[in-house]
């Protein structure tokens, strides 16, 4: 019968405004702790100050009236920036939907690839045959075994001539490129 009339009792407006005002410079640092920015602040403290006044007749006397404002105003905050959050997603139902969530604007060019790329090939084209096939053959994905049995030659060989054909081709960039080193 008691816990009844206890939870019939509230308290009267004056009251929760004076406990309010009490705590209104707590609640002014905790939002902007959750904000990290003067308006943002402001803001969520009207916020929290709304919601408090409209319910509360939901405040039980007896409990942490600080509790009760502070769990309002974290709940307004996460809310909130749940809301923002969603706001700036940007959702395509097209089937390339990668590049539009990507955020970037970037368009690649190859160009300059490209031209590396040829440069590089005619760079191999001018190595001897005896590194050249083999080193094209590894390049195309055979093995070394694979390699000496087409070209009836013993492993060590065959991993001989790829390797000069490595450091000849090395060699071959550092020269061409040797501006690009400096």
């Amino acid at each position: 019968m008691e816990n009844l009339q206890q939870d019939t009792l509230q308290l009267s407006t004056g009251e929760f405004n004076e406990r309010f005002e009490s705590m209104s410079s707590l609640l002014h640092s905790f939002a902007y702790n959750l904000t990290k920015n003067v308006e943002d602040a402001k803001d969520l403290f009207q916020e929290t100050a709304f919601r408090a006044m409209t319910n509360r007749d939901k405040f039980r006397p007896g409990t942490n009236f600080k509790a009760w404002l502070f769990t309002i105003m974290k709940n307004i905050f996460i809310n909130n920036y749940r809301k923002k959050t969603k706001a700036n997603t940007i959702m395509d139902s097209t089937d390339n939907l990668y590049y539009i969530n990507s955020g970037s604007v970037v368009i690649s060019n190859k160009a300059e690839s490209n031209i590396m790329m040829k440069e590089l090939i005619h760079m191999v084209e001018e190595l001897d045959d005896s590194v050249k096939i083999p080193f094209l053959m590894h390049y195309q994905g055979y093995k070394y075994q694979e390699i000496a049995d087409h070209l009836g030659l013993p492993l060590g060989t065959v991993k001989s001539r790829i390797f000069f054909a490595r450091k000849e081709l090395k060699e071959l960039i550092r020269r061409r490129y040797t501006s690009l080193n400096a």
